[in-house]
């Protein structure tokens, strides 16, 4: 029988998915996507690297090319442990990520083809230890803490999903694995977040399993499209590490991002230590809108480090770090760059120096 804490992260790769539907990444699900760089074996995807076939469960395109770079493309690994997740997992992505990116050779008479820059985001409900946030900050490895408050909504439903898929396995034949790769193509059709005719259509299984099992997928499909205003977007700020951003109500924030694409904004931290959660919100427009984040634990133990130094530590942390934040959108056939500037004034810069 699968483990429910397999199930959990699954569901919380697929909503990562569809949750970052606006953020520029489309997914890939087949090899004919791209011949040269995918495998499908096993009815699974595959990336080829230099030394071996890697299975990638979701795989995302950046629709926009960085300046002096390659098209990059994300690994996206998702862990919803009880405990935080360790070494072992961030050093595994690395070496995907790294032998992926070495899998490029010429020789004469090879036909050119395209090549890319690949990346890797791991997403856990309870955090990183201090050794996978060290090893992930040294190889470049994105970790992004879904622990927050602003995440509990999510976790909730997930975790609630995979207890409901987890019961029925019962209707299983004996010795018959769960089918996972039947799980992400019903999530991927009723969420919409890759086209349907690059999706199989989702093999037989016992009618008893498919109508419990149907039935738990589209009650977790119909909670995630009422929180579509509450989607995710990533923050690329000055720094080596990415933000995931919360938006209270993102229709609130396009609209006002739209009209103003480069605008300054307040960052406040609330709370203490590990637990603490930053917001971001226009500095000329109070209440237009709010987004949410978690800084690196790393980063937040030396803040609150030394407790005569935080609100001094945290502002320094402001300017060196989160001076600008870019954010880039879908917007039909094109991509919308945003601008986040964090500006503090000489009045304010003044009182938090002294205090």
């Amino acid at each position: 029988m699968i483990r429910e804490s397999a199930l959990r992260g699954y569901l919380l790769e697929e909503a990562l998915a569809w949750m970052l539907r606006f953020s520029g990444y489309r997914l890939l699900v087949q090899a004919s996507q791209d011949p040269f760089e995918l495998v499908m074996e096993g009815g699974a995807l595959r990336v080829r690297g230099r030394g071996a076939v890697h299975q990638v469960d979701v795989l995302g395109e950046f629709a926009f090319t960085p300046a002096f770079s390659m098209p990059v493309r994300l690994f996206l690994e998702a862990k919803y442990y009880q405990g935080r997740c360790g070494l072992e997992v961030v050093r595994n992505a690395h070496g995907v990520v790294h032998d992926v990116n070495e899998n490029f050779m010429t020789s004469p008479g090879t036909r050119p083809r395209q090549r890319y820059k690949y990346s890797y985001a791991l997403f856990s409900a309870s955090g990183f230890t201090a050794d996978a946030q060290k090893y992930a900050l040294a190889h470049q490895i994105s970790l992004v803490d879904l622990s927050g408050a602003s995440f509990a909504w999510l976790l909730g439903i997930i975790g609630a999903t995979a207890s409901a898929l987890h019961r029925t396995q019962k209707n299983l034949p004996e010795s018959t694995p769960f089918p996972v790769n039947w799980l992400r193509t019903k999530l991927r059709r009723a969420l919409k977040t890759s086209p349907s005719y690059l999706l199989p259509q989702p093999g037989s299984t016992d009618e008893k399993f498919t109508q419990a099992a149907d039935s738990a997928v589209a009650e977790f499909a119909s909670v995630l499209r009422q929180r579509s205003d509450a989607g995710l977007l990533l923050g690329f700020p000055s720094a080596p590490f990415i933000l995931p951003l919360v938006a209270d109500n993102q229709s609130r924030f396009l609209k006002y991002a739209d009209a103003r694409p480069d605008h300054t904004v307040r960052i406040k931290r609330r709370g203490m230590g590990a637990a603490s959660e930053w917001t971001v919100s226009p500095a000329s427009a109070v209440g237009a809108y709010e987004l949410a984040f978690k800084l690196p634990e790393h980063i937040e133990e030396w803040i609150s480090g030394i407790e005569e130094k935080e609100r001094r530590r945290a502002l320094q942390i402001k300017e060196q770090f989160l001076s600008t934040i870019t954010l880039y959108r879908v917007n039909g056939a094109g991509v919308r760059t945003y601008q986040l500037r964090y500006e503090p004034s000489s009045l304010s810069r003044a009182k938090h120096i002294s205090s």
